[in-house]
């Protein structure tokens, strides 16, 4: 049986472990670090954990005084309270000045289920990769997630956005797997059309992909975990190899994954392109399952724009 683990799950075992490594890794929550497991780390080193409370503006705030003091925020929260309730704060007091701080926004996507549309971020990468200075993370898994919490704890610096889910998904990578900036990974090798796919949607493009290979159609899997910078490399050479290209994400249509890879290969390698994701609405409340089965987040759905692409 595959094993599920949230990724929230696993930030909240790296926040910890790297606090342990880091004296300067602080954390800030807004009342819900349960939610996000924040917690394991304010129970670790309470005299470096700060609950703001219900105010994400603050927080922000907060978090960009602690990083001019040479200290590594972590700010976590709902993905759609810190990217839309905090955006003039993170806009204006973090990306503007291009301070150390790392934006955590947990239960992202129609993945969110039950707590319904108020809760579910369907824009967040749109408005996170739009912000100057900004570099935008969204890992396929547990081990993903590891990883690139070791890379902004040690390596990066600036303005960083974690997006991470609230329900398990499967385990992809094995403990050999590396983090690297910018750069995209291939899943799986495909030579009539690659399925480009990020986060939580990145597992259901493989399910699609080995269907497709039943019925000789030979679809490459990218994963791509860093939207901003974004691996136009990548993208330019899945488009010369490939018959084209269909995205794949939880989130609008509009501005994330599937924006960003029409602004790039437009100008840079012209390509037939499809979509998957949520088609510019709102979602409702519901079980996650049954709310990407409405939706069109599914390997079906992904099988059927291949074959229209084709």
């Amino acid at each position: 049986m595959t094993e599920l683990v949230p990724t929230r799950k696993a930030y909240g075992e790296a926040l910890a472990r790297l606090g342990k490594e880091n004296q300067n890794v602080v954390a800030l929550d807004a009342d819900l670090a349960c939610s996000t497991k924040s917690i394991q780390f304010g129970k670790e080193f309470p005299e470096r954990f700060i609950n703001i409370g219900i105010s994400e503006q603050d927080m922000m705030g907060t978090a960009a005084g602690l990083a001019t003091c040479g200290k590594i925020p972590f700010a976590s929260t709902f993905a759609v309270f810190s990217t839309a309730r905090a955006l003039d704060q993170v806009r204006n007091s973090i990306c503007y000045p291009k301070l150390n701080v790392r934006i955590v926004g947990s239960h992202a996507g129609l993945l969110t289920g039950e707590d319904g549309a108020s809760h579910q971020a369907i824009e967040d990468m749109a408005i996170m990769r739009a912000l100057p200075n900004m570099s935008v993370f969204v890992p396929a898994d547990s081990v993903e997630t590891n990883s690139i919490m070791d890379f902004l704890v040690r390596e990066f610096k600036g303005p960083a956005y974690l997006r991470l889910s609230r329900k398990g998904t499967p385990v992809l990578y094995d403990s050999n797997y590396r983090y690297k900036y910018g750069k995209g990974t291939i899943l799986k090798e495909g030579t009539d059309l690659t399925l480009v796919a990020c986060g939580s949607m990145v597992h259901i493009a493989l399910q699609a992909a080995e269907t497709l290979q039943k019925e000789n159609i030979s679809a490459r899997v990218v994963n791509i975990s860093t939207l901003k910078p974004l691996d136009t490399d990548l993208l330019v050479r899945c488009a010369n190899e490939t018959k084209g290209i269909v995205t794949v994400e939880d989130h609008n249509i509009i501005g994330g994954l599937a924006g960003a890879v029409a602004e790039s290969l437009s100008e840079l390698r012209p390509t037939k392109i499809k979509r998957v994701g949520v088609m510019d609405t709102y979602g409702e409340s519901g079980k996650p399952n049954e709310l990407y089965q409405k939706y069109g987040l599914t390997a079906e759905k992904i099988i059927s724009k291949a074959k229209e692409l084709l």
